[in-house]
């Protein structure tokens, strides 16, 4: 069974509750023992990732459009119309008074989305967002970008089954082969080698966790930043020999864009 990156169902109106409040890290630490962040890695800066965002069902995106977030499958429920969801941008602390919101009008989810794979979906904002501290990020349409060192960032835990995180964590992880992954050490040939990329070190310690879901993967393209992945799952958080799993977005880079086509971003 896969174990995603995302909070569990029954905590989702904790989060959004967080989200929405001047003090959301409290608001979530009363109720939630297991909210999500970056194991292993260390405060970002304001402006470094201008394309993160926190979604308020306790997952994380990143800005594709002024209209468009791209997260995960395994975030959203359906297709269809959803002003449920509010979208955070433009600060790396939940609490700053200068984060930028935006709520959903709808949700679109990669077609054939059953739990395996295919793990991606677009959130689309009732109004554009912009700011200082605000940007999109352009995806990869190739493989090219396919290995190396990646970095990774989010509000989730910093160690499983911790504490949601106040400030924007950030690390890097180096690629995995699928061969590797697969492998009876790692996940026994668990991942779909086509549609999903691995990160992770053999000896653990860094790692994304779980409300880390549906955030960005991302590295150093020729123009800046380029997302190669989305948090998607992972057995636990940054054990020995169990790399974080994230969908693969090359392989689905034509499907995405299609897909932000139809929905005007």
């Amino acid at each position: 069974m896969r174990r995603w990156r995302t909070l569990l169902a029954m905590l989702a109106a904790v989060v959004t509750a967080a989200t929405m409040s001047p003090n959301p890290v409290q608001a979530a630490a009363a109720d939630d023992p297991v909210v999500p962040y970056v194991v292993g890695g260390s405060r970002a800066a304001l402006g470094e990732f201008p394309f993160m965002v926190r979604l308020s069902m306790g997952c994380g995106g990143a800005l594709y459009s002024p209209t468009l977030v791209l997260t995960a499958a395994h975030c959203v429920s359906r297709t269809g119309a959803n002003s449920s969801i509010t979208a955070t941008f433009g600060a790396i602390d939940l609490q700053s008074s200068s984060r930028v919101t935006r709520k959903s009008n709808y949700v679109y989810r990669a077609p054939g989305y059953n739990g395996n794979g295919d793990d991606w979906a677009f959130i689309r904002l009732a109004s554009p967002v912009s700011g200082a501290n605000i940007a999109t990020l352009p995806i990869t349409t190739s493989t090219a970008y396919d290995t190396g060192t990646f970095t990774i960032a989010g509000w989730g835990a910093a160690r499983e089954s911790g504490a949601q995180q106040r400030y924007l964590l950030k690390a890097t992880v180096p690629f995995v082969s699928d061969a590797t992954c697969n492998s009876s050490s790692m996940y026994a040939g668990g991942v779909i080698a086509a549609e999903e990329i691995c990160a992770g070190y053999t000896s653990g310690g860094v790692d994304t966790c779980q409300g880390d879901s549906g955030g960005p993967m991302f590295r150093q393209g020729a123009s800046g930043w380029v997302q190669v992945g989305i948090v998607s799952w992972g057995d636990g958080c940054a054990r020995p020999n169990k790399p974080g799993v994230y969908t693969q977005v090359s392989y689905y880079s034509s499907a995405i864009r299609s897909a932000a086509t139809s929905l005007g971003g």
